[in-house]
């Protein structure tokens, strides 16, 4: 099992943040399209190759979001029309989210199988996940989904405040 640290920086304009494994190494580099349309967050690793790209969908009646992983289209997060609390459907083969989400606190599974979890730690300044990967030939799918995750969560903080 392989630990990473996901930790986001408090009022960053430039949406760029990094991946850290339990040494305090990075690990891996997101980095967000600012002022750019569609907007994109690009996931880079240590040797700045390109492993993950989320698109936020332009023109929509409902957000949607397009996960690429390793060149690949893998996962596309959805909205789905309530009229009470937002709610998300996540489409990808064998690929299942289990838990609360919101929260940051979930279990990522494919094919009924647990891949990999989520959780938020607590006490730390901005947001800090710790990813935790039980399938390590899944880190990059892994890491692309909570990236994507957090730029839905984002989304909807935006959209509620506007």
């Amino acid at each position: 099992m392989k630990q990473l640290f996901i930790k986001q920086k408090v009022f960053s304009l430039s949406e760029k943040f990094t991946v850290k494994d339990e040494q305090e190494r990075d690990r891996y580099f997101v980095e967000g399209s600012f002022l750019k349309i569609p907007k994109t967050f690009s996931i880079l690793d240590a040797g700045n190759q390109e492993i993950g790209v989320i698109t936020k969908k332009t023109f929509s009646f409902l957000p949607t979001f397009f996960v690429e992983v390793d060149g690949r289209d893998a996962v596309m997060i959805k909205k789905e029309f309530t009229f009470l609390k937002p709610r998300y459907a996540i489409e990808a083969e064998g690929i299942d989210v289990q838990g609360n989400w919101w929260e940051m606190t979930f279990d990522i599974l494919q094919h009924g199988q647990v891949i990999g979890s989520v959780s938020k730690q607590w006490l730390s300044w901005g947001d800090t996940y710790q990813v935790d990967i039980l399938d390590e030939t899944k880190e990059h799918l892994i890491i692309s989904l909570v990236v994507a995750i957090d730029c839905v969560k984002a989304d909807q903080a935006a959209a509620a405040s506007s």
